[in-house]
């Protein structure tokens, strides 16, 4: 119902939270959302609505939305694109935070997404407190570990393009903080 209503705003994508493993195998949770999302995204075309449905890389190990199960369910199914959230994305074992893991993980999604996922992305940025169970809870960027400048010169050396959304409590501040940032890589 979100992405008919956001299509008829004039949306091209809608970010969502997929699902959580709870005791279930995360193999099993894989197969049961590709069937879901494939039905989804197949009644919108029905429907005429050109709209992205994109599950987002989540923060929690509890969570399904690794960057390898985003890849793959969004290489299977038509109509699904990733929503990468690199403070998730460090959050869930406190690594992939350098220049070089960044560039990975665009290099991942070009590789398996093509040239296309790269320009058209949805990526969300803010600074994230953390534990051995992933996330805890958003941060403003100059409280937290999240080395955002590298993070913003491998997006501007990718050549990525699309959206960037600020979480952070701040976002205002931080928003335009990144937006400055990036002008100066």
């Amino acid at each position: 119902q979100t992405a008919r209503v956001a299509s008829l705003c004039g949306a091209n994508s809608v970010a969502f939270h997929a699902a959580f493993y709870l005791k279930d195998n995360p193999l099993q949770v894989y197969d049961r959302l590709k069937i879901l999302l494939a039905g989804m995204t197949a009644d919108l075309r029905r429907q005429n609505r050109p709209i992205l449905l994109r599950p987002e890389l989540m923060g929690k190990n509890s969570q399904f939305g690794t960057l390898e199960e985003l890849l793959k369910l969004c290489s299977e199914v038509e109509g699904l694109a990733p929503c990468i959230d690199f403070a998730h994305l460090h959050a869930r074992g406190g690594k992939q935070n350098s220049y070089f893991e960044f560039k990975s993980v665009l290099n991942q999604i070009e590789k398996r997404l093509g040239r296309p996922a790269l320009e058209n992305m949805h990526i969300h940025v803010s600074g994230i407190k953390y534990s051995a169970a992933g996330e805890l809870n958003h941060i403003n960027l100059k409280d937290s570990d999240l080395k955002y400048i590298e993070l913003l010169t491998a997006l501007k050396e990718h050549q990525a393009g699309g959206v960037v959304i600020c979480e952070s409590p701040n976002l205002e501040e931080d928003a335009l903080h990144l937006m400055e940032t990036y002008q100066k890589v």
